[in-house]
């Protein structure tokens, strides 16, 4: 933590993120065990959201700071975490099929699957505690809440909260059509982005490092865009989307490729 006299870290952060992955590691443990008889993967997403929101939770109820802060850092991932593991839960899992990536990977694993499956579920554990180092800047930033900078990151921070979750909506409703199955989704920011939901989810992580510039704690920040964007650009998100959309879409997703943005929201090309 911080002392809002010195602007120094009272307290390591170490325990408080030590202290989150062991207990995601026991929730993501028992996470893996449910999939085994539900076969939907994706009841670890929804574990991540809602274990990252319950641990920054967690340390703002140990935070020597004021209810300014408290309150901030309680609403910054209340409407972030809350809202992205609901979504995930309803349109994801709940009476779902798992999603056809998870099944790809189950084929590709082979007999190994429920090995490689735990370790994945694992990894989401080591992530909440990862992720929630940004959050713990915020909540330790010694300056008012009022502050300029603060002010810019919350603008950023609403901007991609409400892109993200538009863009779901754009999707889950397209999906929701029976006409559209194995189809392109181009409407709304589908059509200027081939994931605007993935580019709204880094923006979103940009919001913290701007909120917290200069702030002692502010090199947690860069966590977020810099970790987020390499799995998203390079690892599990872009990859491996595009690899299950060309298997099942084809042709029309490759013309998709031609003619629009794979991340940052543009005008169209010509295919």
């Amino acid at each position: 933590m911080v002392d809002p006299q010195s602007g120094m870290m009272a307290s390591d952060p170490l325990p408080l993120i030590l202290t989150a992955y062991l207990v995601m590691a026991v929730v993501m443990g028992g996470l893996w065990a449910v999939q085994r008889n539900t076969r939907n993967a994706a009841i670890g997403d929804v574990g991540w959201c809602m274990g990252l929101m319950v641990s920054v939770l967690w340390y703002t109820t140990l935070a020597d700071v004021g209810i300014e802060r408290v309150l901030l850092t309680a609403m910054l991932v209340g409407l972030y975490a809350g809202r992205l593991g609901l979504y995930i839960l309803f349109n994801r899992v709940m009476g779902k099929q798992e999603d056809a990536r998870y099944r790809h990977l189950r084929e590709e694993w082979g007999e190994s699957e429920p090995v490689k499956m735990f370790v994945y579920f694992q990894l989401q554990a080591v992530a909440v505690a990862v992720f929630s180092l940004p959050f713990l800047a915020v909540l330790w930033n010694p300056r008012p809440p009022s502050s300029l900078v603060e002010l810019v990151g919350l603008v950023i921070w609403s901007v991609a909260i409400s892109g993200e979750a538009k863009a779901d909506r754009q999707l889950a409703h397209f999906r929701a059509d029976p006409r559209n199955e194995c189809r392109v989704c181009r409407e709304g920011l589908w059509r200027y982005s081939r994931h605007p939901n993935y580019f709204f989810e880094w923006l979103h992580w940009c919001s913290y490092v701007v909120m917290t510039m200069g702030a002692p704690d502010w090199p947690f920040t860069w966590i977020g865009p810099i970790g987020m964007g390499w799995m998203l650009l390079k690892l599990t998100g872009i990859p491996r989307t595009e690899a299950q959309a060309l298997r099942t879409r084809g042709e029309e997703y490759r013309e998709y490729q031609q003619t629009t943005s794979a991340f940052f929201p543009w005008f169209h090309r010509k295919a």
